[in-house]
């Protein structure tokens, strides 16, 4: 869904996001379908890619540019640390302010709206800046889960939505009020709350073979994470399980485990709009530790085995799953071996961890956030210093 121009007098809701990893388009089209589940033509929507739309150059870049940060780990964790804190924050805002200001101005009027929600961290400052003849209100909804840096952490915002109590502690720390601040869930499509058939109805649909240990590799929409180092480590250890793998859109990676010899029951997929079927057909979860598919994985019930994570920004959510019991951290091949081997020679372990997976799922958090959105954009119409535009 991409910004259009506004062509009803409904309630009008601009989604500020950027393809700067897919979680943020993602999250922003979870929450409008439950606006529209919960308030069926209520309101009219628009997303805006602020960078891609709006930012000047090079900003503009950030989402072709993004893919090749993500692949220096070391430079993107120097990066978040350096630049996390309140004051850190502050001063690099106040810096480059006068370099986006006509630009977020232009935004503003261009895409007029009685609520603003930004699902992406660097927005917040300089469009709240920006804000100061608007009477909109501004919500963000916080789309990290665990290790969330300070930009996600505006006071000026009108609420902060927050997917876990470390996260609203982080939000706590960085000076907002308790009262902006809701603890509610990551979002997620609704496709992935859904009640499914049995397992064996979903494999034999799928065409994966019945009554064996089923384990999803995946790197993301991307394909990202190296993934096909730890599909020769499961294949060459010829585990008695059978393998789906997800290339997401990485074609060369696809035709590279396509010509593999196998020597497992395995099945190769791009990318793939069935994610929710394939996890709850599964047994477990193979994958970096991007919140989006943490959340997800936690509501299918799938103990994760977490090979990958952007240094900082993901560190948290590693963290958070490994405490919880509900999965695993093997950085290299021989450590997902010998987790994989012991959970199969032990079903009773795995089961645990199953069942911890299921504790910490939120699946009603996306309408929770559609009907709080829904609450901030009547408190905006309510506004009597309010003038419509």
């Amino acid at each position: 869904m991409e910004a259009t121009k506004l062509t009803t007098n409904k309630p009008r809701i601009l989604f500020l996001f950027s393809d700067t990893g897919g979680g943020h388009r993602s999250a922003a089209e979870a929450i409008i379908e439950a606006l529209e589940l919960e308030f069926p033509g209520r309101f009219e929507f628009t997303m805006v890619d602020i960078f891609r739309d709006y930012a000047p150059l090079p900003l503009n870049f950030a989402p072709e540019i993004y893919p090749t940060l993500s692949r220096m780990p070391r430079m993107w964790e120097l990066g978040y640390k350096v630049s996390d804190g309140t004051r850190r924050t502050k001063i690099f805002y106040n810096a480059i302010w006068p370099y986006l200001r006509r630009s977020l101005r232009k935004l503003l009027k261009d895409h007029p709206a009685d609520l603003i929600v930004s699902v992406h961290q660097l927005v917040n400052s300089p469009l709240l800046r920006a804000r100061v003849t608007s009477s909109s209100r501004f919500v963000t909804v916080v789309t990290d889960l665990v290790s969330t840096h300070s930009a996600w952490y505006h006071p000026g915002a009108d609420l902060v939505i927050v997917p876990t109590e470390a996260a609203k502690e982080k939000a706590l720390k960085n000076g907002l009020p308790i009262e902006k601040i809701k603890v509610l869930g990551q979002p997620v499509a609704e496709r992935y709350t859904v009640q499914f058939e049995n397992v064996e109805i979903l494999r034999s649909r799928l065409k994966w073979k019945q009554k064996i240990p089923t384990f999803i590799l995946v790197g993301g929409g991307e394909g990202m994470g190296n993934i096909e180092k730890y599909a020769h480590a499961i294949n060459d250890a010829k585990l008695e399980c059978q393998l789906i793998i997800v290339s997401g859109r990485n074609q060369t990676l696809k035709k590279y485990l396509e010509n593999m010899n196998w020597n497992i029951p395995c099945k190769i997929y791009g990318f793939v709009k069935e994610m929710p079927e394939f996890m709850h057909a599964a047994d477990v979860l193979i994958t970096k530790a991007g919140p989006g598919t943490i959340s997800e994985a936690f509501i299918a019930g799938l103990p994760l085995i977490l090979f990958s994570k952007m240094p900082g920004q993901e560190d948290g959510n590693v963290d958070y799953v490994v405490k919880n019991n509900a999965g695993v951290w093997t950085p290299d091949p021989e450590k997902m071996i010998n987790c994989i081997n012991n959970w199969l020679e032990n079903p009773e372990l795995l089961n645990a961890f199953k069942k911890n997976s299921e504790k910490l799922a939120r699946p009603e958090a996306t309408r929770k956030i559609a009907r709080e959105l829904a609450k901030q954009v009547q408190q905006s119409l309510d506004d009597p210093t309010k003038l419509r535009v």
